[in-house]
């Protein structure tokens, strides 16, 4: 890969991990489900009159957008509205790996794998040293809603992988028009009929500018980027690279918000990312291993 396109692979994992940061940022203007909904809104427009819609059936776009808005990002804007650190969120999340992993399994037939095994087992000891340190910047509701936060896109990876090869970013933006109106909906039954407006009108530069990294850096910059890189690259060159998004979110918190990075913390992250590692890692490792053992005996 050049070092143009590390540079650029690595620009779209400090987004997404930084972009916890400036969740947190909104969620001091908005009320999470409101802000869930501008995000999405501003996803889907104006851009769906320039990025034609791709070859998917509307209810493939219309799970993905439920799935991704309401029950990911939904759940983790609430979770990160006083109940959980920014650090911990951008790590707790990425427990989506081993649910995607799980859900193929129970759907599709897919064969567990030990390495499998052994990274779920590391990831576990990680959730659990979390679990045992809840205090008022962690509860036991937040860590909940994050993990479900983590199943939903989950699901909504299983959408994207039954839709086949298509254009992501088009994807990205007309399925943002399903995620919007039922995140309003919910945020006029919940949180009432005045707080998207509230939010709206009283809403700061930095609020709004809040919004469109959302929208501009996270949605349409982070997953175009990703995908024309792996279009153009293996995915065992590119993928790896997602597992310092918490690396990025951990020290944005820390360094913006605050955050502390206790030693347990520190031994979670270890843990969870290990576990990452092994699953992502481990199947590309082994078959190098093998192509390299197959020539060494034709030599």
């Amino acid at each position: 890969m050049p070092w143009t396109h590390l540079l650029l692979a690595l620009a779209v994992v400090a987004v997404w991990g930084t972009n916890f940061v400036v969740i947190r940022y909104g969620l001091d203007a908005f009320e999470p489900l409101a802000f869930a909904a501008l995000r999405f809104a501003a996803s889907a427009l104006p851009w769906m009159l320039f990025i034609r819609r791709p070859a998917v059936r509307w209810r493939t776009l219309a799970a993905f957008g439920v799935l991704l808005g309401v029950g990911q990002f939904g759940l983790l804007f609430l979770a990160m509205r006083g109940h959980i650190t920014p650090g911990l969120a951008s790590l707790v999340i990425q427990v989506q790996v081993f649910f995607t992993i799980g859900l193929s399994m129970l759907l599709h037939g897919e064969r567990v794998r030990t390495y499998q095994i052994v990274g779920l087992l590391c990831a576990v000891g990680g959730l659990g040293l979390i679990a045992g340190h809840v205090d008022a910047t962690l509860s036991v509701l937040g860590l909940a809603l994050v993990l479900l936060a983590a199943f939903f896109w989950a699901c909504a990876n299983l959408v994207a992988k039954s839709a086949g090869r298509v254009d992501m970013l088009g994807f990205m933006v007309w399925s943002s028009a399903f995620a919007a109106p039922p995140l309003a909906l919910l945020s006029l039954v919940f949180e009432g009929p005045q707080a998207l407006w509230t939010g709206v009108q009283h809403a700061s530069a930095a609020a709004w500018a809040a919004v469109a990294w959302q929208a501009l850096g996270n949605t349409l910059f982070g997953y175009g980027a990703w995908n024309w890189l792996l279009s153009r690259h293996p995915a065992a060159s590119v993928a790896p690279l997602a597992l310092l998004v918490p690396v990025f979110g951990m020290g944005a918190s820390a360094f913006w918000l605050g955050e502390p990075l206790p030693p347990w913390k520190l031994g979670a992250a270890a843990l969870v990312l290990l576990g990452l590692a092994l699953i992502i890692l481990w199947p590309h490792a082994r078959a190098r291993w093998l192509r390299r053992e197959t020539l060494a005996q034709a030599d």
